[in-house]
């Protein structure tokens, strides 16, 4: 069996995130762990911590950082994950939120080895908002996506300039179809894991 790859894709809204981490997730043979599927399922499940975060959403306030954080913690710690490895989606969201997960796999808190790499697909402005006004949903007005995007690039920034610090950011042009960007995407994640060691790459997907 190889390396059970852990690492975390970022995208702007209509950069096809989403797409390429069910392609990532088949292709490394890794769990997509979305953190919206979570707190859903978690709410379902009727969980001590699921029943904490539905009486949260319930309210209409947001879910604080610790919550989530355990949320996560004990998600990677699941067997599957454990097993398979993961591609995070939708966490971390801010710079304590990193901080965070990066000192749960270094303290042996989550099983596993530490995080692998983080992904920035990273497709213009430009192109993700004309990607959006083409999909024709009623909340895509021009001021919507803009203000959406903007939200995005300020929350986000920060969080890629830090993995960049801690010399796990590896940006991924995303534009081209969608075959052309997943082996972009495999390329870059099989360099920055297995540093172009070709029968290490083969050997994870045993």
């Amino acid at each position: 069996m190889g390396k059970k790859i852990r690492l975390v894709m970022f995208g702007r809204q209509g950069a096809g995130k989403g797409t390429q981490c069910v392609r990532m997730s088949e292709h490394f043979g890794v769990v997509h762990f979305s953190t919206g599927d979570a707190l859903r399922a978690a709410v379902a499940a009727g969980t001590e911590l699921g029943k904490q975060i539905g009486e949260i959403i319930n309210k209409g306030e947001l879910v604080d950082d610790s919550l989530i954080i355990r949320l996560v913690i004990e998600r990677l710690n699941e067997d599957d994950i454990v097993e398979n490895g993961c591609i995070l989606d939708g966490f971390p969201r801010t710079v304590g939120q990193s901080e965070a997960l990066l000192a749960a796999f270094a303290s042996g808190e989550v099983a596993g080895s530490a995080l692998d790499c983080v992904i920035n697909l990273d497709v213009p402005l430009e192109e993700v908002t004309a990607r959006m006004k083409a999909r024709g949903r009623d909340d895509d007005t021009t001021e919507g996506i803009a203000r959406r995007l903007a939200a995005y690039d300020n929350e986000t920034v920060p969080v890629l300039d830090w993995f960049d610090e801690q010399g796990l950011l590896v940006t991924v042009d995303g534009l081209g179809d969608e075959a052309e960007v997943t082996n972009r995407l495999v390329e870059a994640i099989e360099s920055a894991v297995y540093g172009g060691d070709s029968a290490a790459a083969d050997s994870s997907s045993c």
